[in-house]
């Protein structure tokens, strides 16, 4: 159906009887959030409405309501392909997404694919965030998410603990931003 979304999870311990997707499927992902544990206070929070007998499944119980139907998702997909987005700024995607091709940290660089893929998630936050064109700090906010797994690291850079996000981070801070 229209609209179709695939949300897939990632478990960075248990890997028993699974395999890593090849870089090209990994590319067909738009984003990549990465979650991070809960504070303590908000692990017992959970724990606490799980023994007051939460059930994670039902969602009306749980006070999740629709907050968009198709069309507004519709509506919203239309809005978002009208902002603009200037020549410099569809210059400063591209010359992002290189520096990474660039990277002596990294052996798989973003691929086209991967700068169309920021170029639209950061104009979807242009408008998210009220307006009808595209600054930098738009890439700049969607670019972890957008690029992290798109990009591979060298086996002596993630030694040295370098991280995908701290490659994309160097390269932010470097590539010139149009004025």
């Amino acid at each position: 159906p229209d609209p179709f979304l695939v949300a897939a999870t990632q478990n960075p311990v248990e890997y028993e009887g699974t395999y890593p997707l090849p870089e090209a499927q990994l590319d067909r992902f738009l984003l990549k959030l990465t979650v991070p544990l809960p504070s303590r206070q908000d692990e017992i929070d959970v724990l606490t409405r799980h023994a007051e007998g939460f059930n994670p499944r039902d969602l009306h119980a749980a006070g999740v309501r629709p907050v968009a139907g198709p069309a507004d998702l519709e509506a919203a997909r239309a809005a978002v392909a009208k902002t603009s987005i200037s020549p410099e700024i569809t210059a400063y995607v591209v010359d992002v997404c290189r520096a990474t091709r660039e990277s002596p940290s990294l052996t798989l660089g973003v691929s086209p694919r991967g700068a169309t893929a920021l170029l639209s998630t950061a104009r979807a936050w242009a408008w998210l965030t009220g307006r009808d064109y595209v600054i930098p700090d738009d890439v700049k906010a969607l670019a972890l998410p957008t690029l992290r797994h798109r990009i591979q690291l060298r086996p002596e850079a993630e030694m040295e603990g370098v991280t995908a996000d701290s490659v994309i981070n160097a390269i932010l801070t470097h590539v010139p931003v149009p004025r």
